[in-house]
């Protein structure tokens, strides 16, 4: 008998009410069952379901098994029985534990089975019984199974970063590998990794799947149901390892680049500073200024690649410009093109940002400023600059819900003089010396003091 702790009764019906998975909000709820009886005889307790980013599983189970029962792995373990009087077993073969272990009794014309809690991957192996006979046994297996991750629309950073992992699912399994991601996105990844396919949301027919994983920010996980650990503690791109229980190292991703030539013969330096929310922002009143000041008489050309050269919050009556001095190459430019300016610079400089994990698959050197963020949350770099003795990291602390809709989220400090702090508090100067240190500026710099 499993703990009921890990596996409510099916006979029961328990429903747990929680949100639906989301990667760009904290959601407000929805009914889901947890190896419980399915459909017909639910009581439902909710009916708040707010949108998710995520394709809805098969409503019919996608793998047959004898006298009518189906099963799959979309979206959890997934088990339907017909009519009759069953006796549903699922195990996790790695940990060596029973999750469910009940019996399912279900009115004849009518389907029952169970639903796992867990729905990151799992490997699990299920039992069905009837009259005290092992009628069906399956153990997971993805070998050239048709297999589906998704990723959610209109990240940047976020699919750069989770993509990676997706890959060494891939190999570590040896499934037919579709993955889901932004259109935009696409042709950066397809010619590099051909065994894989590339689909958006819309392409996706979820009929054809034996398993699939959701990879995202579950801001309101408290039960681990979608990630076995939070991605506050973990970073923002080994989420998916942990998700997709594969090597947690951070690997950076092969782009594929069609025009690879140097854009500008001269030297030259990328920055990015646009930010979907302010905390983001670099908010040192001069601090870009003064960087490209530093950076032009030191010999660069300074490249800005942001989408938009305003950008802000008109509710909150806020707008960032591109800083002076810089040469604007911003615009709804191809990623393609965007990485072509990243890969032969001397070095980006840039934010929490999408752009920054481009750079970071690019190989360039990355100066990332950021104080909302623990260093732990983005890729390795060197050159991280962060002000340790101001409120930070209030992006990575579990305690702090992030407001998708407040554009001048700051939770700790928000409507008094430390607003911001994190990143008003980043001098000029700590940035300079960072950038020193980076080996193509220190020989550029000694070229300089000889030319002199």
């Amino acid at each position: 008998m499993a703990n009921p702790a890990l596996a409510p009764t099916a006979t029961e019906s328990k429903l747990a009410s929680t949100e639906t998975p989301s990667a760009t909000a904290a959601p407000t709820g929805e009914t889901v069952v947890n190896f419980v009886k399915p459909e017909s005889h639910l009581s439902v307790v909710s009916a708040s379901v707010p949108a998710s980013p995520f394709c809805a599983p098969a409503k019919t189970f996608t793998q047959t098994g004898p006298q009518g029962i189906r099963f799959d792995f979309n979206d959890g373990c997934r088990v339907s029985t017909p009519g009759g009087d069953w006796r549903v077993v699922v195990r996790d073969t790695e940990a060596e534990v029973t999750l469910f272990d009940m019996p399912i009794s279900t009115p004849e014309g009518q389907t029952g089975g169970a639903t796992s809690i867990k729905k990151y991957f799992v490997p699990f192996q299920l039992e069905v019984w009837k009259g005290g006979e092992k009628v069906f046994e399956h153990t997971m297996n993805l070998k050239d199974r048709e297999v589906l991750i998704e990723l959610p629309v209109g990240t940047l950073g976020d699919t750069v970063g989770w993509f990676p992992y997706a890959v060494k699912f891939a190999k570590l399994h040896g499934c037919k590998l579709t993955v889901s991601m932004a259109k935009p996105l696409i042709p950066l990844f397809a010619k590099m990794y051909p065994s894989i396919n590339l689909r958006t949301p819309e392409e996706i027919n979820v009929e054809s799947f034996y398993a699939s994983y959701r990879v995202g920010l579950f801001f309101s996980d408290w039960e681990n149901k979608q990630q076995p650990s939070d991605f506050r503690l973990v970073g923002l791109h080994r989420t998916a390892g942990y998700i997709l229980g594969v090597d947690l190292t951070e690997e950076r991703p092969l782009l594929d680049i069609p025009d690879d030539s140097r854009p500008i013969p001269e030297k030259y330096v990328v920055i990015a500073t646009q930010a979907s929310t302010q905390c983001k922002y670099w908010n040192h009143l001069d601090g870009w200024r003064e960087i490209i000041r530093f950076l032009k008489a030191e010999g660069y050309r300074v490249i800005c690649i942001d989408q938009k050269p305003v950008a802000g919050s008109e509710r909150d009556h806020v707008w960032n410009h591109i800083p002076h001095g810089c040469e604007d190459q911003t615009g709804n430019r191809p990623l393609s093109e965007r990485a072509r300016w990243l890969k032969h610079a001397d070095f980006f400089i840039g934010l929490s940002s999408g752009l920054s994990w481009l750079a970071w698959a690019t190989g360039v050197p990355v100066v990332m400023i950021s104080g909302f963020t623990h260093p732990t949350n983005e890729f390795h770099t060197p050159y991280r600059v962060t002000n340790f003795h101001t409120c930070n990291s209030c992006w990575n602390d579990p305690k702090v819900m992030f407001d998708h809709s407040d554009f001048m989220w700051c939770p700790r400090k928000a409507g008094t003089p430390q607003q911001f702090e994190c990143t008003r508090l980043i001098t000029p100067e700590h940035v300079k010396k960072v950038i020193r240190t980076i080996p193509a500026f220190a020989s550029r710099e000694k070229e300089v003091e000889v030319s002199q």
